[in-house]
């Protein structure tokens, strides 16, 4: 049986066979020049651009590896999705600094008695030399003291009259508090008290006689001038 095509069928075919042989024949005479496109059986057109269809399809011979990614049609690489970032994780606070209480002042009580007959002269209230280098060195025993208070107290002995001896005694101390303030001790620190004869150290009858150099001598420790300092220890 004979088979009849239309002029419009052979038409078509010729086409087809034509455009098959010449994109072969080009993709095969190109290959010098494409390289890459003609080694993976790519049709292309005679200026040498791959050939492709409404789609975006790239025509190939039928033969050959795929296309590289560098013609518009060949498979394209991949994207590299970067990874997501980490999430920060703000770093734990340093641990709050360990605070040491200070520790409470230490309290401090002393008592120092001086002997009068070292700071003044017999009967008088002035400070003699030696009776100032004793206070020095009471200063100085004291530099790690802050005190609060400090109270001078004098004595005397029962050689004169009561009040005598009560103004002798305030005389005394107030020296003792003058020479203290000289040496940068608060004003307001000092207290002073006079006692006068009331408190003697001898004991009744212990020192007897006449108002003389042996007597002066017993009631030696009768004169004297107690400080009492109250106050902190300093670090």
């Amino acid at each position: 049986m004979r088979s009849t095509f239309t002029k419009k069928q052979l038409a078509v075919a010729c086409a087809l066979a034509l455009g098959i042989v010449s994109g072969t024949a080009s993709a095969q005479s190109l290959a010098p020049v494409l390289g890459p496109v003609a080694d993976h059986a790519l049709v292309t057109t005679t200026p040498g651009q791959v050939w492709m269809n409404g789609f975006g399809d790239c025509w190939h011979s039928g033969y050959g590896p795929a296309p590289l990614p560098n013609v518009p049609c060949g498979p394209q690489p991949i994207a590299q999705v970067a990874p997501a970032p980490a999430a920060y994780v703000a770093p734990a606070p340093a641990p709050a600094p360990i605070v040491v209480a200070a520790a409470a002042p230490q309290p401090v009580y002393e008592k120092v008695t001086l002997d009068a007959d070292a700071l003044f002269d017999f009967d008088k209230s002035v400070l003699r030399p030696a009776g100032r280098d004793t206070l020095d060195a009471f200063v100085k025993n004291i530099e790690g003291i802050n005190p609060s208070t400090i109270l001078a107290v004098g004595h005397t002995d029962r050689i004169g009259s009561n009040r005598y001896n009560q103004i002798l005694s305030e005389e005394r101390v107030a020296a003792v508090k003058t020479y203290l303030v000289s040496k940068g001790i608060q004003s307001s620190q000092v207290r002073t008290s006079g006692m006068g004869e009331t408190q003697p150290m001898t004991k009744a009858g212990q020192c007897s006689g006449s108002t003389n150099s042996k007597l002066i001598a017993c009631l030696q420790p009768d004169r004297r001038v107690e400080i009492e300092v109250t106050g902190s220890r300093l670090k």
